[in-house]
């Protein structure tokens, strides 16, 4: 009888699906172009979002929020470059520089509440840009706009139903 139960727990992991993001502008492990990093702070990107879609949520999302952060970013606690909250439930892709309407964006750490695109220091190195979409159990999330960064980023991780990354790089010489 167990190993009945076994094969089909296995089967039924095989058979859900896993919530995932893509992007036609950005690539898993991939050298993102200079288009979607930040315009100032010794940056000259077009500092551009790049379009993302998500699909296979978890059950019971009622919302999502999108992020971008840099945890190689020297400053002991990473970068936050980007903070999109109570996207609908019925959103499963964003268009490459949307402007984000009718969502909440909250403070970066460039202190914008916008995106903010790649802008590692200059010799530091090859740095990680996490692109989040998180699945969310509440259609609105109250938080005011200029709260901390960190303060966004614990409340999406200790209430998401589920998170889906695509990690970019970017290194400025």
């Amino acid at each position: 009888m167990n190993k009945a139960l076994l094969v089909l727990l296995t089967l039924a992991s095989f058979s859900s699906q896993a919530f995932e993001v893509s992007s036609k502008d950005i690539h898993e492990g991939q050298l993102m172009n200079s288009e979607f990093t930040f315009s100032g702070m010794g940056c000259t990107g077009a500092n551009i979002s790049p379009q993302l879609s998500w699909k296979d949520a978890p059950a019971g999302t009622k919302s999502f929020a999108i992020t971008l952060f840099d945890p190689d970013a020297p400053t002991g606690s990473g970068w936050w470059h980007w903070l999109a909250l109570n996207i609908p439930a019925n959103v499963s892709s964003v268009a490459q520089g949307s402007p984000m309407k009718d969502v909440l964006q909250t403070k970066n750490d460039f202190g914008t509440m916008s995106y903010g695109g790649a802008c590692p220091p200059a010799g530091d190195g090859m740095h990680r840009y996490q692109y989040t979409v998180w699945a969310l159990p509440k259609a609105k999330i109250d938080l005011p706009a200029d709260i901390s960064p960190a303060v966004v980023g614990y409340t999406l991780n200790s209430m998401a139903l589920g998170k889906a990354v695509l990690t970019a790089t970017y290194v400025r010489k």
